[in-house]
């Protein structure tokens, strides 16, 4: 049995891709889940009220194929934050938060990556935060009724950028339900931004860190940058992460319409394994 387990991202693949073809796709990458999307858009919302006979039906394509879904990214927050100051907004988002936690239990997803914004579209402030911290309470006591684990993701923005800023919430929280899902792409630009250590930074999480999203960046640039043509160190925060106990790896890359995407999937996880390989094979010769 292998020491990790690394997932594939949904948007990796075509969105008109049907599941049984992205979940066939996923293994013929050998990758050994798939990370779901719940973004801000319709289509992606419209998932949190699947019915229970298309539930049931996803779950039993996952049998089928032995590709699981086993994480969820609920990004759909960045539209809906927690801490918007108009009412209508954070208590869709708290309808969104009770909705994903109930899908994620009935399809068997053991975490949910919460994006780490008090609000996006709008000013952050204090009375912003305050409202986060209040309704985030109340999301993490959906999470321990139903036992589903949430990790915060390190966002692109400066309120959670990093490990650090995401474990005061977690501190504040005190709760074996939330921890940190960092973003090791957005970690690397903050920290050379700030002038901070990418590892020092992971430490700060330590006991904490339930899954490592592996993304590749640039300075100042966050998104579809293609594996190996950015700045992120995988060999030293993969090995960082090992040390801190995560064993659970998605790579969170995006499919742009290039005919090569399957390519793309077996090349992120011949990269990836050959890291994660290397942890498993120094901790069995330990």
């Amino acid at each position: 049995m292998k020491s990790y387990s690394l997932g594939l991202y949904e948007k990796s693949m075509p969105s008109e891709l049907s599941w049984e073809e992205k979940m066939l796709a996923a293994k013929e990458a050998r990758f050994d889940f798939i990370e779901i999307s719940i973004d801000e858009s319709d289509e992606k919302l419209s998932r949190l009220d699947m019915s229970q006979e298309e539930r049931l039906k996803l779950v039993q394509l996952m049998q089928k194929h032995q590709m699981p879904i086993r994480t969820m990214c609920l990004s759909g927050h960045r539209k809906y934050p927690l801490g918007s100051s108009e009412e209508a907004v954070w208590k869709r988002g708290m309808e969104i938060m009770e909705k994903a936690i109930c899908l994620a239990d009935d399809l068997g997803i053991r975490i949910i990556q919460l994006a780490g914004y008090d609000v996006y579209y709008e000013n952050s402030d204090e009375t912003t935060k305050e409202r986060f911290a209040k309704n985030l309470a109340r999301a993490v006591e959906m999470a321990e009724t139903a036992g589903i684990v949430m990790g915060f993701e390190t966002m692109e923005t400066e309120f959670m950028n990093s490990v650090a800023k995401a474990m005061k919430y977690v501190n504040k929280m005190s709760s074996c339900y939330l921890n940190v899902y960092p973003d090791i792409g957005n970690i690397t630009n903050a920290a050379l931004a700030e002038g901070k250590d990418v590892l020092e930074d992971l430490e700060t999480g330590r006991g904490h860190l339930v899954a490592m999203h592996l993304k590749e960046t640039v300075p100042g640039k966050f998104r579809e940058i293609p594996f190996g043509t950015g700045h992120v160190n995988f060999q030293k925060a993969i090995e960082k992460a090992w040390e801190l106990g995560v064993r659970k790896y998605v790579t969170e890359f995006w499919y742009t319409g290039s005919p090569k995407w399957k390519e793309d999937l077996s090349f992120a996880n011949n990269m990836m394994t050959e890291i994660l390989m290397q942890q498993q094979v120094a901790e069995w010769l330990a």
